[in-house]
């Protein structure tokens, strides 16, 4: 059997789960007929609501004799961790692009990623269907970026497709509008040929100038991409990903650099370590229990495996991600996966509010430190260390979006816990100085609002790098920040472009310490009562800023419950009803009219808060505290702080 093992990389939203889709389809892995919802491969309900790819997902299709083992992988540079273990198993990447935005720093970071692995891209120019597609722009823009990331020639003489994943077509010449449709009897009779593997799917609506289908996608693929290298030997994998079943427990996922694995067959587990020969009684032995291969979304049961496939393993308890799985009599290690190192942390700990326990179903320490060290196992760009307190562990990864993830994921799943404000992780350079992560930072905005975004970012120590103007009323700019410089900038950053502009972000480098930087330049409103907020005072306060609470959602002593308008905190009560007096009764006068209030998010919060703030996470509600909620007591620390600073 012949195969090709490939893997879809690109930016964010630009149509590599849609691609897929169309792919399976096209290859016939759905019957006709068959109900199937949109981006499939999009399994986790936080995929489906966020419209992003977080985990890598493995499928395959079959063309003709040939199958091809697929692998989607994540859109987000917080979730590189993902991007960097699958390229460990595909000989070679569909590299999409945008037809309007073009390369974005995703597309470099994973794409600088694959070329040092050696592997051979296909560049595929996506979304040719759009009104702003510039796709001859973005052609010159991706080899302007392969000889950025010095690209061999072998690479950087890719072929280029022409795609639009919606409407599942591909081209090798760039179409024109004007160009008529294939009449409908000869797409008929090319449809009816035997030795054909297409399975034609119309979507409802293709305009006339894209009549086509996926074929020199596929054509493209096997001719292109090598076949995976079959060497001859004992038996040799490297673990890239783990899945896990109630029923089996760990399923190690890789691809089989060499020999051939069977079903019952005994193993050894290799640790991490140095590549090479590894001696008798330092590594573990196991069975094989179940061996199973990939056929469109479904795990097949085999009996045997050989070199070059994409293969599932259970029951080899304990294993890790980046170890080798070898045959006993040659417990040979193969290179593990290097994963870039996390660049901001937060302390997670045990929820100590008034309202500890109501929601959750986990809420002790022992709970939160099983889950967090069981995430290491899978997330490996995910770091959790101990603290001096038992009951705080301190969490470091990728990003905001990274973290907020893994909050969320355990939200759902029945924890309380608190979070603090991030912090970024600084490192000593050669010459003992402090260093700090930087950013880089691309923006999209429309031209009214250039002016407002660059004095923001000034503040915050952003270098402009970049800027160009395509002349679509759009300007793109790219800058050069220090991470701390994005904390809380976001959601300012809608407001000022009254959410019209676009920003991603990737980590750049470590760079020299950029000094204090500016922090938010509003106070909070915080409850002085624990009680049950009250439209009544709720009406009197938002006049003072912005509300975080709905009436009757409960409330107590500390609890941040809105911004407020100017610099410095204001104490305030929402649990304050309107008293009867010898005038009025207490349910007359005027009609009580509220705005909505402000939803926090986790990614909100993780970007709103100050030092002095904790995140309350539970199932039932995300809330904003104060790390000493008595108001006497945070009094003191304010005075305390005044007399250091004296």
């Amino acid at each position: 059997m012949h195969i090709r093992n490939i893997a879809i990389i690109a930016h964010v939203d630009h149509g590599k789960t849609t691609l897929v889709d169309m792919m399976l389809r096209q290859a016939g892995v759905f019957r006709a007929g068959q109900q199937v919802m949109e981006r499939v491969l999009d399994s986790n309900p936080l995929e489906r609501e966020r419209g992003i790819t977080i985990l890598s997902k493995n499928t395959a299709v079959r063309w003709g004799e040939t199958k091809i083992n697929i692998v989607d992988t994540p859109g987000h540079a917080d979730f590189g961790g993902e991007v960097e273990r699958i390229l460990k198993m595909v000989d070679g990447v569909l590299l999409l692009v945008d037809a309007a935005e073009g390369p974005m720093p995703q597309t470099r970071f994973v794409t600088r990623k694959a070329l040092a692995l050696g592997l051979k891209p296909i560049v595929v120019i996506n979304k040719i269907d759009r009104g702003d597609a510039e796709p001859l722009r973005v052609h010159d823009e991706c080899l302007e970026l392969f000889m950025d990331l010095e690209a061999s020639s072998a690479q950087i003489d890719a072929p280029f497709l022409y795609a639009s994943s919606r409407f599942g077509v591909a081209f090798r010449e760039l179409p024109r509008k004007t160009d008529a449709a294939a009449p409908a009897s000869e797409a008929a009779e090319s449809a009816v040929d035997t030795a054909d593997p297409l399975h034609p799917f119309v979507v409802p609506g293709t305009p006339d100038w894209l009549r086509g289908d996926l074929r020199p996608l596929f054509e493209t693929i096997l001719d292109y991409v090598p076949p995976p290298e079959a060497r001859e030997g004992p038996f040799q994998m490297l673990v890239s990903t783990l899945d896990h079943s109630p029923y089996v427990g760990r399923i190690a996922i890789g691809k089989i650099e060499r020999g051939t694995v069977r079903a019952g067959q005994t193993v050894a587990l290799l640790p991490w370590g140095e590549p090479g020969l590894v001696s008798e009684g330092t590594f573990t032995r196991a069975k094989v229990a179940q061996l199973h291969g990939f056929e469109g979304l479904a795990r097949v049961e085999v009996e045997a495996a050989s070199a070059g496939e994409i293969v599932a393993l259970s029951g080899l308890e304990g294993i890790e991600i980046g170890q080798t799985v070898t045959d006993p009599e040659t417990p040979e290690r193969l290179t593990g996966i290097a994963v870039e190192e996390p660049t901001i942390t937060v302390d997670f700990s045990v929820n100590t509010g008034p309202f500890a326990g109501r929601d959750g179903r986990y809420v002790t320490s022992r709970q939160l430190r099983e889950r967090l060290f069981r995430e290491v196992e899978r997330n490996v760009a995910l770091r959790v260390d101990e603290t001096d307190t038992p009951d705080t562990f301190r969490v470091a990864g990728r990003g905001e979006l990274h973290l907020g993830i893994l909050m969320e994921t355990m939200r759902r799943e029945g924890y309380e816990f608190l979070v603090s404000r991030p912090r970024v992780i600084t490192r000593e350079g050669p010459d003992g100085e402090s260093q700090e992560p930087y950013e880089e930072l691309a923006i999209d905005v429309s031209e009214p609002f250039v002016g407002t975004v660059m004095e923001k970012l000034g503040p915050r120590r952003a270098e402009l790098v970049d800027m160009r103007n395509p002349g679509h009323g759009t300007v793109r700019m790219a800058f050069r920040i220090p991470a701390r410089g994005l904390f809380g900038y976001r959601s300012e950053f809608l407001t000022d472009t009254r959410g019209n502009g676009v920003m991603h972000h990737r980590f750049l480098e470590y760079g020299p310490w950029a000094g204090p930087l500016a922090g938010r330049n509003r106070g909070v409103m915080v409850s002085m009562i624990q009680g049950t907020a009250v439209a009544f005072a709720l009406f009197n306060l938002q006049e003072r800023g912005v509300l975080f609470v709905r009436p009757t959602e409960p409330v107590y002593e500390g609890m941040v419950v809105g911004e407020h308008c100017r610099p410095g905190d204001l104490d305030v009560n929402p649990a304050k009803g309107k008293r009867m007096s010898n005038m009025r009764q207490s349910g007359s006068d005027e009609a009580v009219l509220l705005e909505p209030p402000r939803d926090i998010t986790l990614e909100l919060a993780l970007e709103y808060i100050e030092d002095d703030e904790l995140i309350e996470v539970t199932p039932g509600a995300v809330r904003l505290r104060k790390r000493a909620l008595g108001q006497n007591e945070r009094k003191k620390l304010a005075r305390a702080a005044r007399a250091v600073v004296d």
